[in-house]
């Protein structure tokens, strides 16, 4: 089982997890749009939506580098037109794109509120709304929002309510898509997880250095989605999947190969429901 000639469209897919699921994707020979903004080199950040194709033609995949603001109707429908018109359809939907800022009520700006709530709320409801027809066209189709569980508890607000509402409201997404399309055969997921992931948000907003020791590497999320692409999609969907239990599921034991230079504990991500840590074989240090 692969995902030879399938395609999938990632939003914000330049770097991080999102570039880490392409590259998942390219060994088995899939087609891959990369829709995001970064066209050009970021001082503070790797990797643009052409270094990233690069990336996954070298990996063994097709690539389709889109300049794409998920905020934009009109650039949205165009890159799922050209990925339609250059892959002949999509059978995948990554909502990796997210605005993250951890700051209090009062002193949070409108501005910046807007923004997160327009890229993972309104971003994800828009690329997966413009997918859907395509999606119902593929043989086993799967949306899969990086988004957290539904844990409705007041400490996951209290310190960040602005970012909190906009990342649940992605999750909300998978709750109400997966309910409306399950039909049509449509997987509506969400993938999410256990402990902190080393990327460039981490490194520059959650802990840096610190927390990045302390963290898995983004394959372990890659390897993950990679799983949940291949189950069937009328089976599998409406789930709050974390990336350790989907792949102890199919059979992993030693996740030592996503954190080899991880201290004795590892730092436990946001949004984690506390069965979820009370559950697992890891050991977790709970830092936020």
């Amino acid at each position: 089982m692969s995902l030879k000639g399938k395609t999938l469209f990632i939003s914000g897919g330049s770097r991080g997890i999102g570039l880490a699921i392409a590259l998942r994707a390219a060994r088995d020979g899939a087609n891959v749009t990369i829709a995001a903004k970064t066209a050009e080199p970021h001082p503070k950040l790797p990797g643009t939506i052409y270094t990233a194709a690069e990336e996954i033609e070298q990996a063994g995949g097709k690539a389709l580098p889109v300049l794409c603001d998920i905020r934009d109707e009109t650039q949205v429908a165009d890159a799922v037109a050209k990925t339609v018109e250059r892959f002949g359809g999509v059978d995948i939907c990554v909502n990796n794109a997210s605005a993250i800022q951890l700051t209090g009520t009062l002193k949070t700006d409108m501005k910046r509120y807007d923004l997160m709530h327009q890229i993972n709320t309104r971003g994800t409801f828009l690329v997966s709304k413009t997918c859907i027809p395509h999606l119902k066209l593929a043989k086993n189709p799967h949306i899969l929002n990086l988004a957290p569980p539904l844990d409705m508890k007041a400490k996951w607000f209290k310190n960040h309510v602005a970012y909190t509402m906009a990342k649940f409201g992605m999750s909300m997404c998978t709750l109400g898509m997966s309910a409306e399309f399950a039909g049509a055969g449509i997987a509506v997921n969400s993938l999410w997880p256990i402990s902190t992931i080393d990327t460039a948000a981490v490194r520059n907003l959650l802990g840096g250095a610190t927390v990045a020791a302390m963290s898995r590497s983004p394959d372990i999320m890659a390897d993950a989605a990679h799983a949940i692409f291949l189950r069937p999609s009328r089976e599998a969907t409406g789930n709050f999947y974390i990336d350790e239990e989907v792949l102890r599921a199919e059979g992993v034991t030693d996740f030592s190969v996503y954190a080899p230079g991880a201290a004795d504990q590892l730092a436990g991500d946001f949004f984690v429901p506390d069965e979820v840590f009370a559950n697992s074989q890891t050991k977790v240090k709970r830092i936020y």
